[in-house]
């Protein structure tokens, strides 16, 4: 199962006093593939020393660089299915381009592109996704 997951989704999974920590634990245990591209690693960098430090970024990006479960991807089309973020539009282009089973996030303004029949990306939250990957 291959998934891209939002930025906010990496945030609140980090503290292991989180209760989103599972998605890491998860990804520990190789449930899923991370499918990542260099301009979502930005943002994740970008967010994570923003909200943490620069050392748990580092550390952060260190793991998803080494992973086994990580896959790297560059979408080469722009589909700017967002309109109200056009930054976020990096995470459904690569869902795309990387045939991704699911695009894993807590923002409401993705929730438009459920209506969309083609492309079809199946957007799930945190929530959903854990029970998808736990089969709760």
């Amino acid at each position: 199962m291959i998934a891209v997951i939002d930025t906010n989704c990496l945030l609140t999974s980090i503290p292991p006093e989180s209760k989103h920590y599972w998605l890491y634990v998860a990804f520990k245990e190789e449930r899923f593939d991370w499918l990542i591209s260099n301009e979502i690693i930005t943002e994740y960098e970008e967010m994570l020393t923003k909200k943490y430090s620069s050392k748990t970024a580092n550390l952060v990006l260190s793991i998803l660089s080494t992973a086994p479960n990580v896959i790297f991807k560059e979408p080469y089309f722009r589909w700017n299915l967002i309109q109200t973020d056009l930054d976020d539009n990096k995470f459904p282009d690569l869902t795309i381009a990387g045939n991704a089973n699911y695009l894993v996030t807590n923002d409401k303004h993705f929730n438009p592109l459920k209506a969309i029949d083609f492309p079809k990306i199946n957007i799930v939250t945190l929530d959903e996704f854990k029970k998808i990957i736990l089969g709760i």
